[in-house]
């Protein structure tokens, strides 16, 4: 949620507070002390989008406060452009280096992706040093500053009010961003991206794009850093700069956009004061802040990993919780086919890892408005053949056809584009997101906005669709009372329920559920069993793993059998539960 619409008698007070302080009888010093604090916020904006929402770790944001800079310095001095021209060059110029260097990064993961913002950053900063053009290490002076009406903004005092502006601009737009169906998206990237996959995002896009926008704030940070500074050389932009970002981040709260501010504000105050301070104590010239910086980020991994701006949070009043506008426009429904009708045709799917074959060349077909139980032993290949269905994973052989469309090898996204809808053996849910922002991701393929509509709020008339159908189906599941509560706060039984609430929430026409029942109660089992016959009824069909057999013989309609990934048996459940083959391998008995 909107952290500044939250609030708005807190923003107002802390707005009126922030404007006053230039016309606060303090020394020069402080004020100057303070635009430095706004530049620096607005990369551990960027920052905190990046590597606390998104997931990806950056140690190379000076470059881009380096190209910002560079590009006005270069416009300014040799062109003679108005520095309030040369913005857009400015945002071109960054966003164009980050899309190119982004297309790279993005596709890396573990460690190899912060070795790689560190390659790429120490590319730039050697680059700044060694091109004539820029002035080498030398850099480029005599920069304009900037000025309206005539009146050079020249003093902190004047230009503080720029600057501030420009934090606040990026908080709004940040927030906005994030409470929207493409923020999250970039939230769900903390999930791992797979189940994010499984319903519509494209990943690799939603990185892209944050990595875009963060690096997009670093070069607004380098522009008023140019004229501010009226100077630039290549220093200020070097990797030891790109950590110090990354520390303020952290250190404030790598989930938060005002955490960025605050982290922004703690780790420059105290910059300064450990510059002058510790080679007094020690006796000695050097940059020895750096070793506490060093000592406070692994205190904070350690002992405060969200940072230090949730445990500010705590002090305030909590936020009302989103309302959930029911007179909102229901979402368009997908036509389902008439029941009985041929849905999926698996023809002899296989999947090998090296010489270990887990699913062996496995047929079966699924009806329109049936419930198929794929039921097995541990490691018979049950979960396996979900993810070929739902193209988690490429078949090494065989085909797979949803709707008579072959599916088989098509992108998570693609299938899911299609109707089909999925939970997980493991839950797969974004502990830190509430239970509506989890399911509603669900619908993610049933909105359009982008990110321009996100940030300017002009996709509310759809936020407000969207939310509505998330609140309905987590009703339909009944969980609706825990519509606000951080999805990790619930059983493990509830998360599977909710689960199934975000795959309802994709309109599917066919429902793969691995092992739903797994954590439930039999009060729950009773509950769940009527709900899948209530869509069974409606018309979605169901592929169902469970190994809950009294569960299983009582809902499905058909059943196959799997063992070390090949089908043994199939046909109704009376017919499997008497089957030699199958009472031998897995049910012992059950008749």
């Amino acid at each position: 949620m909107n952290a500044l619409l939250a609030r708005p008698l807190l923003a107002a007070i802390v707005l009126i507070g922030f404007g006053a302080i230039p016309l606060l009888p303090l020394p020069d010093f402080w004020i100057t002390l303070w635009c430095y604090i706004g530049l620096s916020s607005l990369v551990a904006i960027g920052l905190v989008l990046l590597t606390g929402v998104g997931g990806m770790t950056s140690f190379g944001q000076a470059a881009f406060v380096g190209i910002g800079a560079y590009t006005s310095a270069v416009l300014t001095t040799r062109y003679g452009l108005s520095p309030w021209l040369t913005l857009p060059a400015c945002l071109l110029t960054t966003g164009i280096t980050a899309t190119l260097l982004g297309l790279v990064t993005v596709r890396l993961s573990g460690h190899f992706l912060p070795l790689g913002t560190i390659a790429w950053g120490i590319s730039i900063f050697y680059l700044f040093g060694n091109i004539e053009w820029l002035g080498r290490y030398d850099g480029l002076s005599g920069l304009p500053p900037f000025s309206i009406a005539g009146h050079a903004l020249i003093d902190s005092r004047s230009v503080f009010y720029v600057i501030w502006l420009v934090v606040l601009v990026a908080v709004v737009l940040s927030e906005n961003l994030l409470d929207s169906r493409t923020g999250r998206a970039i939230r769900a990237l903390r999930g791992g991206g797979q189940a994010a996959e499984s319903f519509g995002v494209a990943t690799h896009r939603a990185k892209l794009v944050v990595f875009v926008y963060a690096a997009l704030l670093a070069g607004v940070s380098g522009w008023l850093y140019a004229h501010v500074q009226r100077a630039v050389s290549p220093s200020p932009f070097g990797v030891n700069a790109g950590i110090e970002y990354l520390l303020m981040a952290v250190l404030g709260g790598s989930g938060h956009v005002l955490g960025g501010v605050f982290g922004a504000t703690v780790v420059t105050i105290l910059k300064d004061h450990l510059q002058s301070l510790l080679p007094k104590l020690i006796g000695s010239d050097g940059n020895f802040e750096t070793i506490v910086f060093g000592i406070l980020m692994v205190g904070i991994l350690q002992f405060a990993r969200q940072g230090l701006w949730p445990m500010v949070l705590r002090l305030l009043p909590a936020p009302p919780p989103v309302k959930v506008d029911t007179s909102a426009e229901p979402l368009p429904r997908r036509p389902l086919p008439e029941a009985g009708a041929p849905l999926l045709a698996v023809d002899k799917a296989r999947m090998q890892f090296g010489g270990l074959v887990a699913v062996n060349d496995v047929s079966f077909a699924l009806k329109a408005g049936e419930i198929v139980g794929l039921i097995g032993p541990n490691g018979a290949g049950k979960s396996t053949t979900f993810n070929l269905l739902t193209g988690v994973l490429r078949p090494t052989a065989g085909s797979i056809k949803f709707l008579g469309q072959q599916v088989a090898g098509l992108p998570a996204r693609l299938i899911a584009g299609q109707g089909v809808a999925r939970t997980f053996q493991h839950v797969k849910l974004v502990g830190t997101m509430s239970v509506i922002e989890n399911v509603a991701i669900g619908a993610h393929l049933r909105g359009r906005a982008g990110v321009i509509a996100s940030m300017l709020r002009f996709d509310r008339a759809e936020e407000k669709r969207i939310l509505r159908e998330a609140a309905a189906q987590l009703e339909r599941v009944g969980l609706r009372e825990h519509l606000h509560k951080p999805a990790s706060s619930l059983a493990l039984g509830q998360q599977r329920v909710v689960e199934i609430a975000r795959a309802l929430c994709l309109d599917p026409a066919m429902l793969l559920l691995d092992e739903p029942a797994a954590g439930l109660r039999f009060g729950e089992k009773q509950q769940l069993a009527a709900l899948l016959s209530q869509l069974r009824a409606e018309g979605v069909s169901i592929l169902l793993v469970e190994h809950d057999m009294d569960f299983v013989m009582k809902l499905t309609d058909h059943l196959v059998v799997l063992d070390f990934g090949q089908k043994i048996a199939e046909g109704t459940p009376a017919a499997v539960s008497k089957n030699p083959a199958v009472l031998e391998a897995y049910l012992g008995g059950v008749t």
